[in-house]
């Protein structure tokens, strides 16, 4: 009987040892999963420990980790509070606490999460390792309260490196871009674990962040070669390769293509969770690949309709109909993304000119231009889209808004290396606007040649040899010369053109025939009232272009007729 129950109690023994043992390798699983990207399966996995094993706190952190992960801060929060009452004694789960209340951006109270933390395990390394770590996994990160968290657990941690801490001091070093201090942490990392393939990644990215794209390459695919399945190298080696492609237009092409496709293997091995899916469509952006982000976004909808990702999503929908040329979709798209009051402050320029291209597609240029000038306040660097705008209302000889449209976009971006293309169309369209309203006998105000004559001011200091703007601003000077006591404002634009066109430029005499008779004439004119011999000199220079010119004919006849006493005809201009 003794023999018998020795029996029993071995067998239990042994059956509970293969119930740890099972526990401890399923969470280290957990925590693969995790590191792979794979959500949704760390998610499951987790859910079965904690319901197993529910007075282990670490279940209830790894879980709640994996929330943060996710944008999920409310059930973050929960699986972190059920950790602190399952199992009181489990500091980790206080600092899951502070890194939710980091996320939500309320320091104070991460302080106090943090302090708790501590006071229950403050000789345990890998409580400052968790506290380090909550400060840089943060959208903003605080490197000044990371810092000595990560020291300390370097100072704990003396018996049994862990190579964690080695990975988390190298991320404060990286994401600062202080790689020589960042590269030893790493390789330490690896010493300690070769198959900690995230070193080998983060390595990889901090070549390709100083652009050092081969050596990038190399790296991560090192990781890759140790393991085919470990998602997290393609996302980066896509990245890369990506960037690389915009650097090297030689071999741009073939770059982008293999970036795709490690994108897509990326996807793959994930477990196609909304966020890996999420991710791939925002690649698709960078890579200009519309046509396939389309299809992708179509059907990319959030577990939970309130997570804010999909404002995101509903971005990408808007740009890649508009981009594949269903501008009506697209506007409802955009549409609906500027009705999402709750996301208002998360609406960037190209938001505005997404919606504003698909107006101005669709006949609406009043609302395009309202759109667009929107994005265009915020993103100066797309300033071209307004330009176009203001090129459509001058094509169609609507002057007044082109003006307007011209003014707003030389105001944009004073380094805008088109500038002195939007100060001559500016000028123009001021000037044919007062030009056209003359015609039409509605006697405009001159301030609009004013207006003219400063961009064509504008025009000149960037492109002092460009012949035409003088010859705008003589023409604005004859009409904002009052008739009465003319100041003789074009002379000198006049005098300017001629230099140009027959001095510094003589090729384009020819082709200017019409413009110098209108030069020769004007300063003719102005010339005889002073300086008779000087006119005559004009007025011949017209005759040699023109000889039937009647105004110089007319002019020279009157010129060298004998004086009379009887009433002089005067000069015609």
């Amino acid at each position: 009987m003794k023999m018998i129950k020795k029996n029993i109690a071995l067998a239990t023994g042994l059956l509970l040892m293969g119930s740890t043992a099972s526990f401890a390798q399923s969470l280290a699983d957990a925590k693969k999963a995790i590191d792979a990207e794979q959500y949704q399966k760390a998610t499951a996995m987790l859910k079965t420990l904690v319901a197993n094993q529910p007075k282990e706190g670490d279940n209830y952190f790894n879980l709640g980790k994996v929330y943060l992960l996710t944008d999920d801060i409310d059930s973050a929060r929960a699986a972190f509070t059920n950790g602190t009452t399952a199992d009181p004694k489990n500091a980790l789960n206080y600092v899951g606490l502070g890194q939710a209340d980091l996320a939500q951006n309320n320091a104070t109270n991460a302080k106090t999460n943090f302090d708790k933390a501590i006071g229950l395990k403050a000789k345990d390394y890998s409580t400052y390792l968790a506290i380090g770590r909550a400060y840089i996994d943060q959208k903003n990160v605080d490197y000044a309260q990371a810092l000595p968290n990560l020291q300390k657990a370097d100072e704990l941690d003396s018996k049994d490196k862990d190579p964690e801490t080695f990975l988390a001091l190298a991320d404060y070093y990286a994401m600062q871009r202080k790689n020589t201090e960042a590269y030893p942490q790493y390789l330490r990392a690896l010493d300690i674990n070769p198959n900690l393939y995230r070193a080998n990644v983060q390595i990889g990215k901090m070549y390709k962040d100083a652009y050092a794209f081969p050596e990038a390459e190399t790296e991560i695919k090192k990781a890759i070669a140790a393991d085919p399945n470990y998602g997290p190298a393609y996302r980066e080696l896509a990245e890369a390769q990506m960037r690389w492609s915009d650097a090297d237009p030689k071999n741009g092409a073939a770059k982008k293509a293999e970036a795709l496709e490690n994108m897509r293997k990326y996807l793959d091995l994930t477990d196609k969770s909304f966020d890996s899916r999420l991710r791939y469509a925002q690649f698709l952006v960078y890579a200009g690949d519309f046509a396939t982000l389309e299809k992708e976004v179509a059907t990319l909808n959030s577990p939970d309709p309130k997570n804010p990702k999909t404002f995101v999503v509903i971005r990408m929908r808007g740009y890649s109909a508009v981009e594949n040329k269903n501008f009506e979709q697209g506007i409802k798209y955009m549409n609906e993304l500027f009705g999402r009051t709750q996301d208002a402050s998360r609406i960037i320029g190209s938001d505005y000119l997404y919606l504003g291209r698909a107006q101005q597609a669709t006949g609406q240029d009043s609302l395009a231009f309202i759109n667009i000038a929107k994005g265009v306040e915020l993103d100066s660097t797309k300033v071209e889209e307004l330009a176009n705008i203001g090129a459509k209302y001058y094509q169609a000889q609507n002057f007044p808004k082109a003006a307007e449209v011209y003014s707003k976009v030389v105001k944009a971006n004073s380094k805008n290396p088109n500038l002195a293309m939007a100060y001559y169309y500016l000028g123009a369209a001021n000037y044919f606007t007062y030009a056209f309203a003359s015609r039409d006998g509605k006697n405009p105000s001159k301030d609009i040649l004013v207006k003219a004559d400063t961009a064509f001011a504008g025009l000149v200091k960037l492109a002092p040899d460009y012949e035409v703007a003088y010859l705008f601003r003589a023409r604005i000077g004859k009409n904002l010369d009052d008739a009465e006591s003319s100041k003789k404002l074009a002379v000198p634009y006049y005098e300017k053109y001629i230099e140009l066109v027959t001095v510094t430029k003589p090729e384009k005499a020819a082709a200017s025939k019409t413009q110098l008779i209108e030069a020769y004439n004007y300063l003719g004119a102005v010339a005889s009232a002073t300086d008779k011999e000087k006119a005559k000199e004009y007025f011949n220079k017209v005759l040699a272009l023109d000889p039937q010119n009647a105004l110089a004919l007319d002019n020279l006849k009157f010129l060298t007729a004998p004086a009379t006493p009887a009433k002089k005809t005067p000069i015609k201009k």
